[in-house]
């Protein structure tokens, strides 16, 4: 294997391309070129505008973990970062502030709106920033590309007894940071999605892929909404190369997160094997070919099996890129 694509959100999908490039540099993975490229395309649907800024916080982290600038300890945003411009918007009162920029993570967002608004795509502003992050460290070895250019938003309706509907839309970002997805997520609406065309080379990535994974991140709206972007899942189900999913969920719970949350709201059932029957084998019309599961979730492997997905069970916790690489190995054996 030469060529590997990842379908990622954030953390957990970085996290697992970390420990993906330690095991192709350190020769671990079966089958898979010591030159291996790996192509990430990532979620912008987590995307917003905010303090006049454009912020994309699943390629940033991305970004940020596999360029070795990621806060580990958050699980987001920059190392060593520091707050004066969040604690001057508070003091002036501003309205959003419970969205926190950092001040070396608002150097990001400032390069990538005036490269935006100088009328450069996404995808270019994208490969701008990694000449930065990326290249020093992987030169042309791994590829990050945003899902589309286009606008997409996912917002999410909750209650609220004071509107005339009973519920009010916030976007996704409010919904995560701001009320910590405490509440029930009643709908998710997807802004513009349906109208978004995928981002330059990305379906090039899938067509002529290798392998094809799809790592621990959030089904519906880190996964899902790459996958509803109109004509990826079509051509994920016509590539010649095998597809194999990791599950973000362990022993019944998301890992990190809102899986669970987002799950529900879209009433699929919130195990592992619920989620690889989400997807769906591409033998019954779904988009992949083998999924894998923790140890706690083995009993699941029939079920599984019997539609129509090969799956086995390994420790699926990314605790080292060492052991993350493992879990890599398990999935690639699966479907090698």
């Amino acid at each position: 294997m030469r060529h590997i694509t990842v379908l990622s959100g954030g953390h957990g999908g970085a996290k697992f391309i970390d420990g993906l490039l330690h095991g192709i540099a350190a020769g671990t993975l079966p089958g898979v070129a010591a030159d291996a490229t790996v192509t990430v395309v990532a979620n912008t649907a987590d995307d917003l505008w905010i303090h006049g800024l454009k912020v994309c916080p699943d390629l940033d982290t991305v970004m940020y973990t596999l360029g070795g600038g990621l806060d580990h300890d958050r699980g987001w945003g920059r190392t060593q970062e520091t707050w004066s411009v969040k604690e001057d918007l508070e003091a002036y009162g501003a309205p959003n502030t419970w969205f926190g920029l950092g001040d070396r993570d608002i150097a990001t967002h400032l390069v990538r709106t005036q490269m935006l608004e100088a009328g450069f795509a996404l995808s270019q502003v994208t490969d701008a920033l990694c000449e930065r992050w990326l290249r020093p460290k992987y030169g042309e070895g791994v590829r990050l590309l945003p899902m589309t250019d286009d606008r997409v938003e996912t917002h999410v309706a909750i209650a609220d007894p004071d509107s005339p509907s009973g519920r009010r839309v916030v976007h996704f970002q409010e919904y995560w940071v701001r009320l910590h997805a405490a509440v029930p997520a009643e709908q998710l609406v997807f802004v513009g999605l349906d109208a978004a065309t995928p981002g330059p080379g990305v379906l090039d990535a899938i067509t002529n892929a290798d392998l094809v994974v799809v790592p621990p991140s959030n089904p519906v709206v880190s996964v899902g909404t790459i996958l509803g972007v109109p004509g990826l899942r079509e051509v994920l189900r016509a590539t010649s190369a095998p597809v194999v999913g990791v599950s973000p969920i362990i022993g019944g719970s998301h890992v990190r997160g809102m899986a669970e949350q987002m799950l529900a709201a879209v009433g699929a059932e919130v195990s592992a094997a619920g989620v690889g029957l989400h997807y769906g084998a591409r033998t019954a019309g779904g988009v992949i070919d083998g999924w894998l599961v923790d140890i706690v979730d083995a009993k699941a492997l029939p079920r599984l099996e019997q539609a129509g997905l090969r799956a086995a069970a390994a420790p699926l916790w990314m605790h080292s890129s060492e052991q993350t690489a493992a879990m890599a190995t398990a999935a690639i054996s699966l479907v090698g």
